[in-house]
């Protein structure tokens, strides 16, 4: 139950969040792994979430590190995603964890964060782990460098044959 007042004004919201309860949950992970071709590592888990007691259009919220992100609901009923990315240097390679919250537990994950409590204490939903092998930043020597280098030793072996052929 939310009242507000606003300008003299009364307005009176009756809100309430849908819970779930026992989350059956079907994950799925994407992680970038070549640096060559995009600016930041994004990473993106994508899941299938059935409650217990039959809710649906469950309103989630995702945290990676601290940092939280809205979960989009998919056109399929119990079909959510989030992604986020990093640069390619803060992404190291290893285990991330993404801890689910619902409206209620988001609520007071907040509250917590403002009034700097431990939010460890706080229970997430459900939780998925993403496996990032790391982003691929291409060959230590460039392909234009090694042709570069091959033709100078072609050339000078080229000569030096020539100057001992004429000598």
């Amino acid at each position: 139950f939310v009242l507000v007042i606003f300008n003299q004004n009364l307005i009176i919201c009756l809100c309430s969040g849908i819970t779930c309860t026992d989350p059956a949950i079907s994950p799925s992970s994407y992680t970038t792994t070549d640096a060559l071709i995009s600016s930041e590592t994004v990473f993106i888990v994508e899941l299938s979430l059935a409650c217990a007691n039959g809710a649906q259009r469950v309103a989630l919220y995702a945290d990676v590190n601290g940092k939280q992100f809205p979960v989009t609901r998919g056109q399929d009923v119990g079909k959510y995603q989030v992604s986020w990315s990093v640069p390619h240097k803060q992404a190291s390679s290893g285990t991330y964890q993404v801890k689910f919250f619902d409206e209620e537990s988001y609520s007071t994950l907040r509250k917590a964060q403002r009034n700097n409590e431990d939010v460890d204490a706080i229970k997430p939903l459900f939780s998925v782990n993403v496996d990032h092998r790391g982003a691929w930043n291409g060959p230590w020597v460039s392909t234009e460098v090694l042709a570069a280098l091959i033709g100078i030793m072609v050339y000078y072996l080229a000569y030096s044959t020539k100057s001992a052929i004429q000598a």
